[in-house]
């Protein structure tokens, strides 16, 4: 059974933002959701290392609390998770703008941060995408910034939640701004290589895919070449992206081509 969130993929996507789909997301969720109403932000409060180490965590719940915990995880490169399109136990007892039924109304974005001093200030690259991200569904659901809260400001009893810890009056400011048009486009990353000689450029891949083009990378990373673009595929990305120095985003865009065709294959 698919659940009714299935437009988050398309809609992340359409606003430039970087996207991977977990495994069975879309029969992912404790039950089918409401109407969709706003957003809660929240902090994994999870390793201080990794782009997004609490991922399992998130699908598979903690001994307290089962999982799905969150519709959407936002690693710190701001590549966005979808790990559920149903409804997710993130929310608890609470308020903000008159909803009560927090995981029936809102969705949840668990952005990988540890909430310790030394993880502070966030990446900006994180930053930016968990506030275009939000102003994309915000859009879609036809809401304003004022519809996105804080897990702190929604938790009942006051105090009972302290994530995300930056400033969410300045968060709700930028994300208007947004909806607004007065901050630029993100430029997406190309569907492709530019043609080259009457020749089609090599797709742009990323977690999800699968096709022979998925097997040329996989060989090159030496990996076991089943043309499935996998968890273990984006991690060897990330990994051959970061000893390059370039954006460890785990897609393989016309940049890391590039970067791989200087590879030899033994």
């Amino acid at each position: 059974m698919k659940f009714s969130l299935i437009w988050l993929p398309a809609v992340l996507k359409e606003a430039g933002l970087k996207v991977a789909l977990v495994d069975g997301w879309e029969s992912r969720g404790r039950a089918e959701m409401g109407e969709v109403l706003g957003i809660i932000c929240h902090q994994t409060e999870g390793p201080r290392r990794g782009n997004m180490p609490s991922l399992d965590t998130l699908i598979h719940g903690r001994e307290d609390l089962p999982g799905p915990l969150s519709q959407l995880g936002l690693g710190r490169d701001g590549t966005f998770y979808i790990i559920a399109a149903g409804k997710c136990n993130h929310a608890g007892k609470g308020i903000w703008q008159g909803i009560i039924n927090g995981n029936t109304n809102l969705i949840g974005i668990e952005a990988e941060n540890s909430g310790r001093a030394e993880d502070f200030p966030w990446p900006d690259i994180q930053i930016d995408a968990y506030q275009r991200g939000i102003a994309a569904i915000l859009k879609h659901i036809g809401k304003d910034a004022s519809f996105c809260c804080g897990h702190k400001e929604y938790a009942l009893p006051k105090g009972r939640k302290s994530d995300p810890n930056f400033n969410m009056a300045e968060f709700r400011n930028r994300i208007a701004q947004i909806m607004n048009g007065n901050v630029p486009a993100i430029v997406p990353i190309p569907a492709a290589e530019t043609p080259k000689d009457g020749i089609a450029g090599r797709p742009t891949l990323r977690r999800g895919v699968n096709n022979n083009f998925v097997k040329q990378l996989q060989e090159k990373l030496g990996l076991a070449a089943d043309g499935i673009f996998g968890a273990d595929t984006e991690a060897a990305v990330r990994e051959f992206q970061r000893i390059r120095s370039a954006v460890p985003d785990g897609i393989v865009g016309p940049k890391t081509w590039a970067a791989l065709d200087l590879v030899k294959v033994a």
